[in-house]
């Protein structure tokens, strides 16, 4: 009589009540605790935790934890799983609601979201990829021309350079305002130089 493999009869094993305990904490808290965690929460000592932890996940030790495990998690995934079915009765179930204790306004977002679930209203988007920087000089006139086709006229806003006075309009300006009246500085600067 042929003997089975090593890890074959450990497969059929049935879990023990610390081990279901492992699973469901495990995979029901997936990401949220530490395997180290889960089996504390399970029953195991926090001493040796770590290491009932490593045998109970790992399938050349526990097999059959490690297919309880994935069967647990195929459950939850067939259970909170979205599927248009389910949305739309949820979104049904919620639009109702909102109608009865008068939120109108919850009622309409359910109805218009049941609406984009089927398909009848659809948001269109345009996504441009590509810059400035990648065009050419041709390609970026051409789609400045465009633009400017499509907005109508154009106003120049370029500021225009001023223009630099000459020295005879300087002199005829405040200048010679200055130099036409009495040099009074001058005068007091000549009394206290006696």
């Amino acid at each position: 009589m042929a003997r089975p493999k090593k890890g074959t009869a450990l497969v059929d094993k049935q879990l023990t009540r610390k081990q279901q305990k492992f699973v469901l904490e495990w995979v029901s808290n997936d990401g949220l605790q530490t395997k180290r965690e889960s089996a504390i929460k399970a029953g195991y000592p926090a001493t040796s935790a770590h290491s009932r932890a490593y045998e109970l996940t790992h399938p050349e030790i526990s097999p059959h934890v490690c297919r309880a495990i994935a069967q647990y998690r195929a459950e939850l995934d067939e259970k909170y799983a979205v599927d248009y079915k389910r949305s739309e009765r949820s979104l049904q179930v919620i639009r109702d609601a909102a109608l009865e204790s008068g939120a109108f306004s919850a009622s309409v977002q359910a109805e218009i979201a049941r609406g984009k679930l089927a398909g009848l209203y659809t948001s269109k988007s345009e996504i441009r990829t590509g810059s400035i920087d990648s065009m050419n000089r041709q390609e970026v006139e051409d789609a400045l021309r465009q633009l400017s086709e499509g907005l109508g006229p154009i106003i120049d806003i370029t500021p225009q350079a001023e223009a630099t006075p000459s020295d005879e309009e300087h002199r005829s300006g405040v200048l010679a305002d200055i130099e036409d009246e009495p040099e009074e500085d001058q005068k007091v600067t000549d009394t206290n130089s006696n």
